[in-house]
């Protein structure tokens, strides 16, 4: 599929955006071949680009959610830095933002100013906890979400209660904010407001937990490398000192499991262990037998057992080995990206769709674009020069 056949070729956000949730958002819309502005302060950007340096230099968190953008650098706290915000939304199909609370209404940016205008321009605001309660003024970052939609209390073990790794709080209000912004211009009504806050989207995740103690008036205790709703389900330490992840789902995969694999016909025929209720009441036993038939075998014949039954497995794998990974090299799966600090490896999105790759863009410098941008706007050089000695806009790119 050529680039103009894009799935959001034509497209143009304008983002305001810092740290996971909204970089994601419209990193992948970029990835769906959407042109994205990234508007960063002068003084320094996106804070996300200092979090560290091991990418040559450059922070991990950033090249991995900003690729294919254009930085431009506003001073949007200047009359003629906000004149050119408004400019390039004139000719912007969304924008996205998630600054602190507040802050685009101050910037006379908010859903109602757009609406008025910028009525054709989609409007998606990614705040913490969502307009009209008591933390609504609140900042919140992707461990703050986690922790007060009660994400934490069923990750790790019970009284040591863990974050998950990955910032799940950001990345999946980011999906929902892009999958919002695709309805939208799918709809091609034009304009229109949306709101996603990462508590919401952290209490939706949360919907089994949630809806378990509310039907039983019990708080589930976490299971570290398990799960409450299902047994046996874990992970279990081999004979040549590897980790395999063991799972059923249902009473047939048990059957099997326990008389293929096992071979403990006792515990097929227990009737305690007739249903997943019984077989979660009675973890610990399962978990006993299976870990002391898994330090019998290697991590190589558990799982060729294991698949000849039909029963799903994998390996426990630390980030190093992922990336090393033969499912990913087989597939094909990693691409160059450019950045300011050369060329680095990067996984393509997950969506695979017939006759389209994702462009996988460079990762911008800080204003990089700024004086290219401009000049489509219809700025003159010496324009571009009088901004920036006005701090308007930031330093000439180098």
């Amino acid at each position: 599929m050529a680039e103009s056949q894009a799935p959001l070729a034509g497209v143009t956000v304008v983002a305001l955006e810092q740290a996971v949730s909204a970089p994601m958002c419209t990193r992948v819309l970029a990835d769906f071949g959407a042109r994205v502005i990234k508007v960063e302060n002068p003084k320094g950007g996106d804070f996300a680009r200092h979090y560290d340096d091991v990418v040559n230099g450059l922070a991990a968190h950033f090249v991995w959610a900003n690729r294919g953008k254009e930085s431009v650098t506003l001073d949007l706290k200047t009359p003629a830095g906000l004149d050119l915000l408004h400019r390039l939304l004139d000719r912007a199909d969304v924008l996205v933002s998630n600054l602190a609370p507040g802050s685009t209404a101050r910037l006379g940016i908010g859903p109602d100013d757009l609406a008025a205008r910028h009525p054709d321009v989609i409007a998606v605001e990614i705040d913490g906890y969502g307009a009209g309660g008591p933390l609504s003024h609140k900042r919140a970052y992707d461990l703050l979400a986690q922790a007060e939609s009660g994400a934490c209390a069923v990750t790790g073990h019970p009284g040591a209660p863990a974050k998950p790794g990955p910032p799940v709080a950001d990345i999946s209000t980011g999906l929902y904010s892009a999958l919002s912004i695709l309805a939208l211009l799918y709809s091609r009504s034009g304009g229109r407001a949306v709101s996603v806050s990462l508590f919401d989207t952290m209490t939706d995740l949360m919907g089994y937990p949630l809806t378990y103690t509310q039907h039983s008036g019990i708080d589930q205790q976490p299971l570290g490398m398990s799960s409450p709703a299902v047994a046996p389900y874990g992970a279990y330490a081999t004979a040549d000192g590897q980790t395999v992840v063991l799972g059923t789902t249902n009473d047939q995969e048990w059957q099997r499991l326990s008389r293929e694999i096992l071979q403990r016909h006792d515990l097929a025929d227990d009737p305690r262990f007739a249903t997943n209720a019984g077989r979660v009441a009675y973890r610990d036993i399962l978990d006993k037998a299976i870990g002391a038939w898994c330090a019998e075998h290697d991590l190589e014949y558990i799982q060729k057992t294991a698949d000849a039954a039909g029963i799903g497995n994998a390996r426990y794998n630390t980030p190093s080995e992922v990336l090393v990974h033969p499912q990913l090299s087989a597939r094909d799966r990693w691409r160059q990206v450019d950045t300011p600090a050369g060329p680095i490896p990067a996984l393509l999105p997950p969506p695979v769709i017939a006759g389209y790759q994702a462009p996988m863009g460079a990762v911008p410098g800080l204003g990089q674009h700024t004086d290219a941008v401009l000049a489509e706007l219809g700025l003159a050089d010496d324009d571009i020069t009088a901004l920036r000695a006005q701090g308007a806009i930031g330093p000439a790119y180098a």
